[in-house]
């Protein structure tokens, strides 16, 4: 069976189309599309007009992909622009009527489990408590996680574009602005440090975006070559910290003559970074891993869950 699986970030478009066979897949095409849902609009609770159009644009894209691989179903899921803005149903419904795509909204609480459900897949999480972390535009999800087992979860509605538009008003950003950043995810953050002190995890893995963009400034400063095979991508702590203090120190133009910034993480990964040093620093976290899976591979692994219960209980 081909299956479609779409997920539309405040950000980014991911599209994935994998054969299924058993409990597995095999991946035929993958595209992400920077849609940028949340724009001028997500910290008014509303999906602009631009931004609605860039959607439909976007989805009559994937769907003419999706006919072009003669795909047998197709899962979209909306994440935390649409289900925190008072047009995302309208949306939602538009894209119906539009696209011929029925689109479902998840809550934070299943987006962090996709999410681990694609980490799990991705790499050995060890039976000794890791932090999974995954920063998206409107929310950031925290999974405290050993073996196969989810310890915590929590998701906050308080993403990447969401902490730009409140604290990244200057370029490159000012001392002053990181400072009320951080004060605001420690106000924001408090059943998560209450959870690292109840589970105490050593190891800080992310997922997605911001870490994938990570790997890759590390990868091209180690001369490493990425395999694209790879599902655990390579980054130390140690270069992260290295990235983290010139991504702080430089503007916009400056960062993306970074070797492995791309313009689509240009805007959101310092506000990312200061979040991602914080947490490091304030949880005593001493590892840090990425994982190349995160939300759509884990959607994909529920959908294939499903599918097979379906089949079975025919």
């Amino acid at each position: 069976m081909r299956v479609a699986v779409i997920d539309m970030g405040t950000n980014t478009f991911h599209l994935l189309i994998v054969d299924v066979k058993g409990g597995d897949f095999r991946e035929i095409y993958r595209e992400k599309i920077a849609v940028r849902l949340g724009q001028d609009g997500i910290s008014k609770g509303s999906i602009t007009s631009e931004a609605w159009k860039r959607a439909l644009d976007t989805l009559n894209t994937f769907s003419e992909v999706i006919k072009e691989h003669d795909t047998t179903k197709t899962f979209a899921t909306a994440t935390s622009a649409i289900r925190n803005a008072k047009n995302g149903q309208q949306l939602v419904a538009d894209i119906k009527e539009k696209v011929g795509i029925e689109v479902r909204i998840i809550s934070g609480i299943q987006e962090a489990e996709y999410i681990f459900y694609g980490v799990r897949k991705a790499m050995d999480i060890g039976e000794n408590p890791s932090l999974i972390m995954d920063i998206g535009g409107g929310s950031i999800e925290f999974i405290i996680a050993s073996g196969n087992k989810i310890n915590w979860l929590q998701s906050f509605e308080i993403g990447g574009q969401r902490l730009v538009d409140q604290f990244h008003h200057n370029d490159p950003i000012t001392l002053e602005e990181i400072s009320k950043l951080e004060h605001y995810i420690f106000h924001q953050l408090g059943p998560l440090f209450k959870a690292i002190d109840r589970h105490q995890p050593l190891t800080l893995i992310g997922s997605s975006g911001t870490f994938d963009t990570l790997s890759e400034i590390h990868c091209n400063r180690e001369r490493k070559e990425l395999n694209p095979d790879l599902t655990e991508l390579p980054l130390t702590v140690a270069s992260f910290e290295k990235i983290f203090q010139e991504l702080i120190t430089k503007n916009r133009e400056e960062r993306l003559k970074i070797k492995g910034m791309i313009p689509l993480r240009v805007d959101m990964i310092v506000v990312a970074v200061i979040l991602i040093k914080y947490i490091l620093d304030t949880c005593g976290l001493r590892n840090i891993r990425v994982s190349a899976f995160a939300l759509k591979e884990g959607l994909l692994l529920n959908t294939i869950d499903q599918l097979q219960s379906e089949n079975t209980y025919r």
